[in-house]
């Protein structure tokens, strides 16, 4: 059975009939995570996809992934350099953008005395300026209604130890969501967010901690978790999917909560 004819579980025809049907998407940080799971899924629904990433074992695995047909980019979301060199990419294989997903972040969790410097610039370059600069930049290509989705987290509304600089880029975020939706719809352009609790992805296993640190901390996550879990990469794909497509045409500036309840508590 070809891409073309691949079903989805509610009998609708993929590639030619799917939600993202003749769209181009463009999902920073896709390369492993929700934002795999969310090219696959757009790809799924029938959008042309480009993904960014910075390890070349994952843009090799992310291109298998989404089956040689993705244009997997190696880019440093922090840089602006890099944010021309991917949207001129996008631009001379697509020729324009129909959906933005900036998905890429970095976390790097420390006590308050032991932020450098250069830890504090590089996650707000990367979780704020980047994202800033990522949608200004890709505003040309934007031709006719357009999706703009960010990825936050409930860390932008609660306090988190560790993770200060980290809360307080993806708080900014919140707010950039926000008066960048009123600044952009005039346009046609949407802009969401979403804002992912505890999810299984590798992220949580690039913060460094030993193993059975880690494996304490998710053990300690889970059990406060009303859901009792953690969540899957594909449950928070499907809520991109939602911003992403004309199912969400009549939302602007919100920002989606996907915790199993976290935030509840």
């Amino acid at each position: 059975m070809g891409k073309a004819e691949l079903f989805l579980a509610d009998g609708v025809q993929a590639a030619a009939h799917g939600k993202l049907a003749g769209k181009v998407a463009l999902i920073t940080g896709g390369t492993s995570g929700i934002g795999l799971a969310s090219a696959r899924l757009f790809q799924a629904h029938g959008a042309q996809v480009a993904v960014t990433g910075r390890s070349p074992d994952g843009l090799e695995q992310a291109s298998a992934a989404l089956d040689g047909q993705a244009l997997v980019l190696r880019s440093d979301a922090g840089s602006l350099a890099e944010i021309d060199a991917v949207m001129a990419a996008v631009k001379q294989r697509y020729g324009r953008l129909d959906v933005l997903f900036i998905n890429a972040g970095v976390a790097s969790p420390a006590p308050i005395e032991q932020v450098s410097e250069a830890s504090f610039d590089a996650q707000i370059g990367i979780n704020l300026k980047g994202v800033f600069f990522t949608i200004q930049k890709a505003l040309p290509l934007f031709d006719g209604p357009a999706s703009v989705i960010v990825t936050t987290s409930i860390t932008n509304q609660l306090g988190s130890p560790n993770f200060s600089v980290y809360g307080a880029a993806k708080a900014a975020l919140r707010s950039l969501v926000k008066s960048l939706g009123l600044e952009l719809i005039g346009r046609g352009i949407r802009v969401n967010a979403i804002s992912p609790g505890p999810i299984d992805t590798p992220m949580f296993d690039r913060l460094g901690l030993p193993d059975a640190v880690a494996a304490a901390k998710k053990r300690a996550i889970a059990a406060k978790s009303p859901s009792g879990r953690f969540g899957s990469a594909d449950e928070v794909a499907k809520a991109a999917l939602f911003l992403a497509s004309a199912d969400a045409s009549y939302m602007v500036g919100e920002e989606i909560v996907i915790d199993g309840g976290m935030s509840l508590l």
